[in-house]
């Protein structure tokens, strides 16, 4: 289809309670640049039940306008219901470019509507620009395992659509005294065109109690924790410092740990304030994960370990004996 407008949509996926995610507000700041480029707005799209906050959230965290489609089928995420909805959406309004965050959710609704619009889809996106020549955006994604970055682009269909990894780009300061224009849309899905109904989440294998990308401070183990009872040090410390625990593919492969924990290309793109990896040697594919992050500290026995070229602060040693040291002046310094 061709586009109607410049605008630029940023879907903003919610919780269960209405609020909005951290990645759809990250792609918000993301898309600012965007969208005053191409010539557009820049509209925050909502699809939920009660989800008043989240519309707040978007308004403060920079959307020119949100469109909203509220209902009870839409209460949680099913696939059919949200892509009809969207894809009515973009029927109607024609926008150039969609922003969606790289999800479970978000996997599951890009490729279903770009299909649908016949148009193309660019997965799983760590950096976006816009090509100066043509005007296209610039989607860069890691390729060949994350051997090297590919950008690609969409310059014969509309509208461009891409998944973003959360963490990538940093959330814009709320400004709560912004104002936005909400337009609420009346649609509905009938019962039996949703063919699948949430019955249970189970958290605890589902992994949601591994809040990596919502973390301030992140502790990951890599290889040289040895094995699953490594991971104890590395739990001690996340605590200490009101952290979680995260990890390397090879630590999650050898079954160490949950793939909840896992950070890296296969695993969650983080940015948290400070990440310490721990015995990690910092393959390309687990620093392609992390490297967003505010200050990062590396604890490695071998001083020639890739991981030192990305870290704020190096420590040359055995885990199992700084880690330690470095819990006992944290406790120090809380009395």
């Amino acid at each position: 289809m061709e586009a109607k407008t410049k605008d630029l949509w940023v879907f903003i996926e919610t919780n269960d309670n209405g609020t909005a995610k951290n990645v759809g507000l990250e792609l918000l700041g993301a898309g600012r640049g965007l969208a005053d480029k191409q010539g557009g707005s820049l509209i925050g799209v909502v699809i939920g039940n009660n989800v008043d906050a989240a519309v707040k959230s978007a308004t403060a965290h920079g959307a020119d306008k949100i469109i909203v489609v509220e209902g009870k089928e839409f209460e949680h995420y099913t696939t059919d219901a949200y892509a009809n909805a969207m894809f009515e959406l973009v029927e109607k309004y024609g926008p150039t470019s969609i922003l969606i965050g790289a999800t479970n959710n978000g996997r599951d609704l890009g490729p279903r509507i770009s299909c649908r619009l016949k148009t193309g889809l660019t997965a799983d996106c760590t950096n976006l620009a816009i090509d100066e020549d043509t005007g296209n955006v610039a989607w860069t994604r890691p390729a060949f395992g994350g051997n090297l970055m590919a950008t690609i682009m969409c310059p014969d269909n509309r509208p461009q659509i891409g998944t973003v990894r959360p963490g990538v780009f940093k959330k814009t300061e709320a400004d709560e005294a912004r104002t936005a224009e909400v337009i609420k849309e009346d649609i509905h899905v009938a019962p039996e065109a949703i063919r699948t109904e949430l019955l249970e989440v189970i958290k605890e294998v589902a992994g949601e109690l591994v809040d990596l990308e919502g973390a301030e401070i992140i502790v990951s183990g890599g290889r040289g924790v040895g094995g699953p009872e490594g991971f104890k040090p590395i739990k001690d410390l996340a605590d200490a410092l009101g952290g979680v625990v995260g990890a390397s593919r090879a630590a999650v492969d050898a079954g160490w740990i949950d793939h909840s924990h896992q950070v890296g290309q296969t695993g969650k793109t983080v940015g948290p304030k400070i990440y310490i990896a721990c015995g990690i040697s910092g393959a390309i594919q687990h620093v392609a994960g992390m490297s967003s992050s505010k200050t990062i500290i590396a604890i490695n026995k071998d001083e020639n370990a890739p991981i030192f070229n990305v870290a704020d602060y190096a420590v040359v040693g055995d885990l199992f004996e700084v880690i330690p040291a470095l819990i006992a002046e944290i406790n120090k310094a809380k009395v």
